[in-house]
């Protein structure tokens, strides 16, 4: 049985070739692509749960193709890049990327993050959990991942769906950092700030009325998040 199926968006052949080897040897189904065009096209005809995302490709670059991804998909995405900079990772974090990588790094880190990305939280609200919410305009379909915000339907991709069911279960109470980031990424993650400050504000753009100003997705200053489900 495959650990999952992955495709590698990267314009190198020898990284292409190094990461079909590696991963197929660990269960994974595994598929590439050259360019970001040519990834698309492939995304267009066969389904994958992860994208292994290359972000300097000359050409379609790495964020114009995962912005393009994101907008027809949910597919989970990691980007790669020699670049370790915070505001090249929060700039593909609002790409639309799950993670992000640099270059070089070791087989079990790649292999940890993949795991990581590709790991769905078991623990879902019920149906009553839910109807605060529906009665401020707010629908969730758990088992598509539509939330429908007054007649106004997005989906959510997986990333966003474990970070706000996780809040869900835990209503009302403060919820620190550390505590989310592990809870959602992996218990490798606790201080990759930024990826929460993204990842929230995505989250608010498909669920509040008015992200600007949050009714439910509440920041609680120097503690972390809070969902503030009425009562």
């Amino acid at each position: 049985m495959s650990a999952g199926k992955i495709l590698v968006i990267d314009d190198d052949p020898q990284i292409r070739r190094v990461m079909r080897s590696t991963l197929s040897s660990h269960g994974y189904q595994i598929n590439d692509a050259r360019s970001g065009e040519e990834g698309l096209q492939e995304l267009r005809n066969s389904s994958y749960d992860l994208v292994l995302l290359d972000m300097n490709m000359p050409g379609m670059g790495g964020m114009e193709t995962c912005q393009l991804i994101r907008s027809s998909s949910e597919v989970a995405i990691i980007m790669l890049t020699v670049n370790n900079t915070e505001r090249q990772k929060v700039e593909a974090l609002d790409a639309g990327a799950d993670d992000y990588i640099t270059k070089p790094f070791s087989t079990p880190e790649l292999l940890a993050r993949i795991r990581a990305t590709l790991r769905r939280l078991p623990q879902l609200p019920s149906y009553s959990d839910l109807q605060p919410l529906a009665e401020q305009g707010v629908k969730i379909d758990l088992s598509s991942r539509e939330v429908t915000v007054h007649g106004r339907a997005s989906r959510l991709t997986a990333r966003e769906f474990g970070l706000l069911t996780y809040f869900l279960a835990r209503p009302n109470k403060t919820i620190a950092h550390r505590e989310l980031l592990q809870a959602v990424w992996g218990p490798d993650y606790g201080d990759e700030l930024e990826y929460l400050r993204v990842f929230v504000n995505r989250l608010r753009k498909k669920i509040e009325p008015d992200p600007s100003k949050p009714l439910f997705l509440v920041t609680d200053a120097w503690a972390g998040y809070r969902f503030h489900l009425p009562q």
